[in-house]
């Protein structure tokens, strides 16, 4: 039978055993002196034992006196039969996984699982306790070195991965790690599992690092809930204060600026119409200089045209003035008393 080595990497049965298996049943069926072909046949069953098949996702690893000479890809192969050289395939296209924190006992529906404190339970940098579940997906790289490297990739795998993650936890508070920095943490851990396990030449690439579950420790779990409750009313009001200095903030700085605009553009005109009419003061001053009598009569015509164009009025002349019975209005008597104006 085949022997498993595991992660899928398997061993052919031996050449031995085949042909011990093989001569019984020719002694079975020859009785008789049949030493020299069985011995032919054993030869031709031994050389037959050399032949052996690579799956598309494995490759083959053979050994020379128990030591890895060489890989061969997928497809058929031959090479000198045991006990010379013997072939073990490794799957190193195929995307393994392994688990930290918990085991799977059942995939399930539903899925069952067992807790792994002592691998789960870690320290953050605030003095905190957390319980973090992960998964560890990764291939083979290097078939010679997975095989003959260290002694049980499996578990050095879960022993640095678990040291790693350690590590990067340590480095990190609990908010981090039970809110948005779960992300970098994953890629973190990854990056120094990687660096542990090409230190000791594992053969191992690691694919995936992926928490499943972070919280905080049974007993306390309550409190920290209360504790997040907390943490998102308080951002929710920050928000809404922010939100409500932004509506009010910007209206009250354009209010602020059209004052300052108007104020700025009264100050201007008031300051322009008083050196328009300090201009025109000099100018008249100069004018009633040179022509005080000319100037005075313009001026007082000037200041005519703009009153009387407002009024009512009637010019009569001296010369008539005792000829003609006096005027009287009685009709502005009339919207005067009605509450009219008049002038």
């Amino acid at each position: 039978m085949p022997m498993d080595l595991g992660n899928g990497a398997r061993r052919p049965p031996s050449p031995e055993q085949a042909l011990e298996e093989f001569i019984n049943k020719l002694r079975g069926r020859f009785p008789g002196g049949c030493g020299f072909l069985i011995a032919i046949v054993g030869l031709l069953m031994w050389l037959a034992t050399g032949y052996y098949q690579v799956n598309p996702s494995e490759a083959g690893v053979v050994l020379r006196f128990g030591k890895a000479v060489y890989t061969t890809e997928p497809g058929p192969h031959f090479h000198i039969p045991w006990p010379v050289e013997t072939v073990i395939t490794v799957p190193i296209m195929a995307v393994l996984k392994e688990e930290v924190g918990f085991r799977t006992i059942s995939v399930g529906p539903p899925a069952r699982y067992r807790n792994v404190v002592e691998e789960a339970r870690m320290l953050t940098s605030d003095g905190n306790i957390v319980d973090l579940d992960f998964i560890i997906q990764y291939r083979i790289k290097d078939p010679i070195a997975y095989l003959f490297k260290i002694r049980n990739p499996t578990e050095t795998l879960r022993d640095c991965a678990e040291s790693a993650m350690r590590e990067v936890v340590g480095r990190s508070t609990i908010n981090s790690a039970l809110t948005e920095g779960r992300l970098d943490i994953q890629v973190r851990a990854q990056e120094l599992l990687q660096q542990m396990l090409d230190g000791y030449g594992s053969g191992l690439q690691v694919t995936t690092v992926k928490l499943q579950d972070v919280k905080p420790p049974e007993p306390v779990q309550d409190a920290f809930k209360d504790v997040i409750n907390a943490e998102q009313d308080k951002e929710r009001l920050i928000n809404e204060a922010q939100g409500f200095a932004n509506d009010i903030l910007p209206k009250a700085r354009g209010v602020a600026a059209e004052s300052l605009n108007e104020a700025e553009a009264y100050a201007e005109s008031v300051v322009k119409k008083a050196l328009g009419e300090a201009g025109r003061f000099d100018l008249l001053y100069d004018a009633y200089v040179t022509a005080p009598d000319v100037t005075r009569k313009r001026l007082y015509l000037e200041t005519m045209e703009q009153i009387l164009p407002g009024i009512d009025k009637i010019i009569i002349s001296d010369s008539i003035s005792q000829k003609i019975l006096p005027y009287l209005p009685l009709d502005r008597k009339a919207s005067i008393g009605k509450g009219g104006d008049s002038k």
